[in-house]
């Protein structure tokens, strides 16, 4: 019997709309685990997730039936639409626009892994790096051509 097969693996990231700080401390861990409930749902499961006040970063296997724009535009919607009910969160809630998706190989998920645990350590520490310095770092180290204009909606 033939088979699909895949292991299609990805660095997704993206901002709140405004890079606002909507995502505090106190709901991290309950959010953290609805983004992971979602993409197990579309059968594209987290090997790693994180996130700051202002943005997100997702390592996960993608679905061999799902297309990168249909996994990141369903889990901005369904995200956007709990946070609307979490405490503390404005109903004019939203995610930016755009987003940024990188390929990682198997061999890289532990380096990947530990980047993506360490987001309060790069935004926080020493360094406070911005997201948006964050986003030109990763998009110039993965050869990613982008217009500085429009790097953040």
């Amino acid at each position: 019997m033939p088979q699909s097969l895949s292991n299609v693996l990805l660095h997704v990231v993206w901002s709140t709309k405004n890079r606002e700080p909507w995502i505090a401390d106190s709901i991290r861990e309950r959010f953290h685990s609805y983004v992971v409930g979602v993409l197990e749902n579309l059968e594209c499961p987290s090997l790693e997730t994180n996130s700051e006040p202002d943005h997100i970063h997702i390592l996960c296997r993608l679905s061999r039936t799902r297309t990168i724009s249909k996994l990141i535009e369903q889990t901005k919607t369904s995200t956007s639409s709990w946070l609307k009910t979490v405490d503390g969160i404005s109903s004019n809630f939203s995610w930016q626009g755009g987003y940024a998706a990188f390929s990682v190989s198997e061999s890289q998920v532990p380096v990947v892994k530990k980047y993506i645990q360490q987001q309060r350590e790069h935004h926080r520490g020493n360094r406070r790096l911005s997201f948006k310095d964050e986003l030109r770092a990763l998009l110039k180290k993965s050869g990613v051509a982008f217009d500085e204009r429009y790097l953040c909606d």
